[in-house]
């Protein structure tokens, strides 16, 4: 068994991602890790370059600016990197995506556990959301619970955006024209974590990527410039323990602490995820997105 890792970055340093410590988190289960790494001003590929990794590999390339609408540049992004893979599984992470050395070995064995059933088409991640800081998680059906980040390599798959991936199906005929249609992976759930960072980084953090990332998101505000202004019932504790790798750059750009903002009006989706989580507690459902056909569980 092959796996492949696979990231895509650009102005890493500038924004805070803590894209150093994932790919390390990620490189016992992997054999090769392949980053595609945008042009950047912040010395991004320079510190990649000194992570002195055999195993990582580094796809120089440049945005597309005129691409605007829905994050599509970061599918392209993702697929750029994912078609330079060359292993049995490719391995997605983002640059504040994290993973815990104590499941690693539990990982590896899903994947090898995996690798010849037919009906497993790619692997789901429970997610950790942080919050404001790495004390406080968003929990709300709002913010997906399981992602797919592991899929077969042989598949014919497409990224819309960079957070999931769609399966070409078979050609059909219709009315005399060819025509193609996607459909969601079938997963095994790993009941794994991933520990998801991107909203614990400093607000400093937080404005420059606001700055530079809505762009992307024409139609509408993808990211917000600064925390608190979210429904207070979405946010919980964190009461576990954080990966070992993550200790320094927790110090050096984590956010210290945060505070709801006390003019914040419920929106009306907010309130719709307040009502839903009532019906998740009484009756044991789950309304979070999923981009994926669950057809396993992992036990291991």
């Amino acid at each position: 068994m092959k796996v492949s890792g696979f990231s895509f970055i650009r102005d890493g340093v500038k924004l805070g991602y803590p894209f150093e410590e994932s790919i390390r988190s990620a490189l016992p289960v992997c054999d090769e890790f392949i980053v595609a790494v945008g042009a950047s001003g912040d010395g991004t590929l320079e510190r990649l370059r000194a992570m002195n990794e055999p195993k990582l590999r580094l796809v120089e390339t440049t945005w597309n600016e005129q691409c605007r609408s829905h994050g599509f540049v970061y599918g392209q992004q993702k697929m750029i990197a994912q078609y330079n893979c060359t292993g049995d599984w490719a391995f997605y992470l983002e640059g504040d995506e994290v993973l815990h050395e104590d499941d690693l070995d539990s990982l590896r064995r899903a994947m090898a556990h995996y690798l010849n059933d037919e009906a497993v088409e790619a692997l789901a991640f429970d997610y950790l959301h942080f919050y404001g800081d790495t004390r406080h998680l968003h929990r709300s059906s709002q913010a997906y619970r399981k992602a797919c980040r592991i899929i077969r390599n042989r598949l014919r798959s497409i990224a819309p955006d960079g957070l999931y991936w769609a399966v070409i199906k078979e050609k059909k005929w219709h009315g005399g024209r060819n025509k193609r249609r996607t459909r969601y992976p079938r997963a095994a759930a790993l009941n794994l974590p991933i520990y998801h960072y991107g909203n614990a980084r400093h607000e400093r953090y937080v404005r420059a990527k606001a700055e530079t990332g809505n762009r992307y998101w024409s139609e509408k505000q993808a990211f917000r410039e600064a925390y608190g202004d979210l429904d207070p019932e979405q946010v919980g504790p964190f009461e576990g323990r954080h990966p070992a790798i993550m200790t320094d750059w927790i110090a050096a750009h984590a956010n210290p602490s945060f505070s709801f903002r006390e003019d914040h009006r419920l929106t009306s989706r907010e309130r719709k995820h307040r009502f839903n989580a009532r019906l998740e507690r009484w009756f044991g459902l789950d309304f979070s997105k999923r981009h994926f056909k669950l057809v396993r569980s992992w036990e291991g």
